[in-house]
């Protein structure tokens, strides 16, 4: 199995990596599909089903797909021309993607929410049409926006699409049991065997130029959402808190008033930072999930700022050993909070993080797959339930707990020797289930938890 570090971590935009930058990627598809056609093409529909629709508002899917016909990609997204692009849709009731015919495209007609209609392979569908000049159907696609920003058609989905396409790899491990074996027989460390996984299939340079990117643009969301105060939008009135507690922790620096515990302040504030920027629609790179998108910068930035003896010449290693994680969790149950609650994402990414500190800390790849493993342990079960469908309450939040349990799960697995009672992959085989016994109003379509329970909302 392989799956790469940038599958797992994209460069895009928010709130959501599966409500609004998979529809938009399936938009980016059935363009293509429509130049590849011989058809003469006059207009676009599109209809939103299951989570895509009971939650799409609040996710900008509808902003998304809309943006993703008139030619938007997530990882070149330009807010200005965005919002240029939708003005003048609105006012022409067209579109005019790049070596495409004008389209007819009327968003309020032509997108619908079809709440009723759930598609059969996955909780975030969407069909695409196009239409002939007498307004008949002659090309037609079902997408699933499957997490992360993954977007499978339904014959994908039905062949169970192998992420292994391409070029033999060295260490082809499709579980945490086959990685550490491979690690012991090999001698190398998961980050060692997943970099030559990558060279493989890639160059050496493009993948440490790619890597740094990754990093970078982590690090410049966490700034922006240390800087900026306000109303997040969506019509909770929802107050940015990131500035203002760290504008109190450096105050506080230097003045004895700082009890140990404060520390999980600063993680909490690195996260809040990026999940504040991803409910603003900013630029995030998914880890592995929009909406877990704060969890594992806050722990790395945690390590750079933080720990004694830590070094940016780790980043890399910390995403290494993080992706292999991630793409574990991915192959063997999911990413996607609408297939499995939370614990599919923030559970992910506590994990996943888990297991970069652990690595750059010096742990071996047993203390790796532990702290990874007490992570994910320690979000079984939990639900995904966004108040109005927005990615603010209880997610922002969230990311900075998940980063604190990373941290102390890295702790207490370098503690010890490597040796557990729980392995990885019963845990992993645990959420799975847990996600498929999960009750459907649990799995983000703001139907139940904390989203029927807020007042006023």
């Amino acid at each position: 199995m392989f799956l790469s570090v940038f599958d797992m971590f994209k460069v895009g935009i928010g709130p959501s990596s599966s409500h609004t930058m998979g529809p938009m990627v399936a938009a980016a598809r059935f363009l293509d599909m429509m130049r590849a056609s011989p058809f003469e093409f006059a207009g676009l529909r599109g209809s939103l089903h299951g989570s895509l629709a009971f939650t799409g508002v609040g996710h900008a899917t509808d902003r998304a797909t809309i943006l993703g016909l008139a030619g938007f990609v997530p990882d070149t997204y330009d807010n200005d021309k965005a919002e240029a692009a939708l003005a003048e849709i609105t006012a022409t009731h067209t579109v005019s993607p790049e070596g495409l015919p004008t389209l007819q495209f009327d968003p309020k007609t032509d997108l619908i929410f079809d709440y009723e209609n759930n598609l059969p392979g996955h909780a975030n569908g969407m069909i695409l049409m196009a239409t002939d000049a007498q307004g008949d159907v002659i090309l037609r696609q079902v997408y699933y926006s499957v997490g992360g920003g993954f977007v499978l058609t339904e014959e994908e989905l039905a062949e169970g699409k192998d992420t292994n396409d391409g070029p033999p790899v060295p260490y082809p491990f499709h579980s945490a049991a086959e990685m550490l074996e491979m690690a012991r027989d090999s001698g190398k460390t998961i980050a060692q065997m997943k970099r030559e996984n990558e060279i493989a299939r890639g160059c050496a340079n493009s993948f440490a130029k790619g890597t740094a990117r990754l990093w970078e643009v982590m690090n410049n969301c966490i700034e922006r959402g240390l800087k900026t105060d306000g109303i997040l939008p969506g019509g909770l009135n929802v107050r940015r808190r990131a500035k203002g507690i760290h504008e109190a922790l450096l105050a506080e620096r230097g003045m004895n008033l700082n009890a140990p515990h404060t520390i999980n302040d600063w993680m909490s504030v690195y996260a809040m930072a990026v999940n504040e920027e991803n409910a603003a629609g900013g630029q995030v790179v998914t880890a592995p999930t929009n909406g877990a998108a704060g969890t594992m910068p806050a722990v790395l930035r945690y390590y750079l700022d933080h720990v004694p003896g830590s070094s940016e010449s780790h980043v890399e290693d910390f995403l290494l050993t993080a992706a292999a994680i991630g793409g574990l969790v991915k192959y063997n149950a999911s990413i996607s909070g609408a297939e499995a609650g939370c614990q599919a994402e923030v559970g992910s990414a506590s994990a996943m993080a888990a297991a970069g500190l652990c690595a750059v800390m010096g742990g071996t790849p047993e203390q790796v797959e532990n702290a990874a493993e007490i992570a994910l342990e320690h979000h079984l079960g939990m639900t995904c339930d966004p108040v109005a469908g927005l990615v603010q309450v209880p997610c922002i939040e969230r990311n900075g707990l998940a980063a604190i349990k990373a941290v102390s799960a890295a702790s207490l697995a370098l503690r010890g020797d490597g040796k557990h009672f729980v392995p990885l992959d019963s845990v992993i085989e645990t959420m799975r289930q847990t996600g498929h016994d999960m009750h459907e109003k649990y799995k983000e379509t703001s139907l139940g938890g904390l989203a029927v329970n807020i007042p006023n909302c």
